[in-house]
């Protein structure tokens, strides 16, 4: 795919390229979690709050009110093209067909609509909130996040001229090339694309996933984007997220009800998938206590998705809980996906699924071929890893700016439920840095839960 990026940056016009083409530029999860909530939870009504975690980056200053509510509002006015549900229901996801019910894509098709907003500015910060019907909310996520990171970005593109956005796109081409080489020839290597939410662009993100599929060969497991694996035929990837557990346990009646949601979330989630799309995201509360307290049987889930903890650390507690739990973690997965970058990705493969050296993780690897020698790399697989490599592939222009600045630097921006049935809504992370919710509501739900193993660890983004 050969984008002229700068020609198309300089010359084209903005105001009419929406940022979301399709309602299906998304990730995967949404639509699986989309498909769950229309079932189980049908008359819920939440509320979901978007976050600026950069907040010294005046997002407000950037651009304008009117820029965003027209790309929220090209958002509402799009329907899933026939072509797209065709795909949903007979396409093979996870080796199964059939995973989403032909009376919920009809709901989609004919039914389905995001709800209203509501958009204020404060102290160069926009206060958005999306209120409705948790079916009409939960997607909003995974527009406006994308919205609001490309937005920035076009206000930092205004500034340069064709030769400064020539010479960017340059730099950001050659940093992505020297990225991939690395990985290049690495063998069990298994990474996929979780970069949508805080993407650079979307055609930059198109390029970036195009470029991985032609040289990565088989160690590209493909994207969470559902539109980008609809259009170029790639594997779409993910499960669930940790909005589900932060709404059943706002809506339980008492803590010992809360405590046993974040189970009861997987027991619904495998009726509902009938044993399919078993990796389970245990860190909404904590993934020491999640797992301290956890039946037994949740050890046959597939995996685990490690979002917020050290990865190292939480690997191998995972491993030591199955190995307590009389469970193979040779026949169990782990999915890194926090803040990676190729450094992380060689450095996690080596040490779970082949032996390196003494206890040192080399983090100056030149090429995969530098990696093998230097390693000694061998099959000694402890646990099959996953890494879903998100920002830092998607959006890393950190230093490719000519003029010196960093305005194209990635952000950290979020959008969670705020409250669900007029109750407030909390996740607590395994980084003290990563929890969400009213102050207050953080610390009873501490109390409840506790904070075993969890820790601060800088947030990227």
């Amino acid at each position: 795919m050969i984008v002229n990026f700068a020609e198309r940056a300089h010359n084209h016009n903005w105001e009419l390229d929406p940022v979301i083409r399709s309602l299906l530029d998304t990730d995967f999860y949404k639509l699986l979690m989309l498909q769950f909530i229309w079932k189980h939870y049908p008359t819920t009504r939440v509320q979901f709050s978007v976050i600026n975690r950069s907040g010294a980056l005046r997002l407000a200053d950037m651009f304008s009110r009117e820029e965003l509510a027209h790309q929220l509002e090209h958002v509402r006015r799009l329907r899933f093209r026939r072509s797209e549900l065709v795909w949903l229901a007979g396409n093979t996801f996870y080796g199964r067909r059939g995973i989403f019910e032909p009376s919920f894509l009809e709901w989609l098709e004919d039914d389905f609509r995001l709800s209203e907003y509501s958009i204020s500015a404060h102290d160069g910060q926009y206060d958005l909130t999306f209120d409705g019907l948790w079916s009409a909310t939960t997607m909003w996520e995974l527009y406006i996040l994308p919205i609001m990171s490309e937005l920035k970005t076009r206000a930092s593109l205004k500034s340069l001229r064709e030769f400064g956005l020539d010479i960017l796109y340059a730099r950001a081409k050659t940093k992505l090339w020297s990225k991939i080489e690395r990985l290049r020839g690495v063998p069990n290597l298994s990474v996929g694309d979780f970069g949508t939410r805080r993407r650079h662009s979307f055609l930059w993100q198109e390029y970036v996933v195009s470029a991985m599929a032609a040289n990565l060969g088989s160690a590209f497991i493909g994207t969470s984007n559902a539109y980008l694996a609809h259009k170029h035929d790639l594997e779409a990837i993910g499960t669930n997220a940790h909005e589900i557990p932060m709404v059943m346990a706002a809506l339980a009646p008492d803590e010992q009800a809360m405590k046993a949601s974040q189970y009861q979330m997987l027991e619904l989630w495998q009726q509902t998938y009938h044993g399919a799309l078993r990796v389970m995201l245990p860190d909404t509360f904590g993934t020491t206590q999640f797992l301290a307290n956890a039946p037994d049987w949740v050890a046959d889930w597939t995996g685990q998705r490690i979002d917020s903890k050290n990865p190292y650390t939480a690997g191998d507690e995972y491993i030591e809980w199955l190995r307590r739990h009389h469970r193979n973690p040779q026949e169990k997965l782990i999915i890194a996906s926090d803040a990676l970058d190729v450094d992380e990705i060689l450095g996690l493969h080596a040490y779970f699924d082949g032996a390196i050296l003494g206890n040192h993780l080399p983090t100056d690897f030149t090429s995969a071929a530098d990696f093998l020698d230097r390693n000694k790399w061998r099959p000694n697989r402890r646990i099959r890893l996953s890494t879903g490599w998100g920002t830092l592939l998607t959006n890393d222009f950190r230093d490719c700016d000519p003029a010196g600045g960093n305005g194209f630097d990635p952000i950290s921006l979020i959008c969670k439920v705020s409250t669900a049935d007029g109750r407030p809504a909390v996740k607590l992370s395994d980084n003290y840095a990563k929890a969400v919710g009213d102050p207050e509501e953080i610390n009873r739900y501490r109390q409840i839960f506790g904070t075993a193993g969890v820790s601060n660890l800088p947030v990227i983004a």
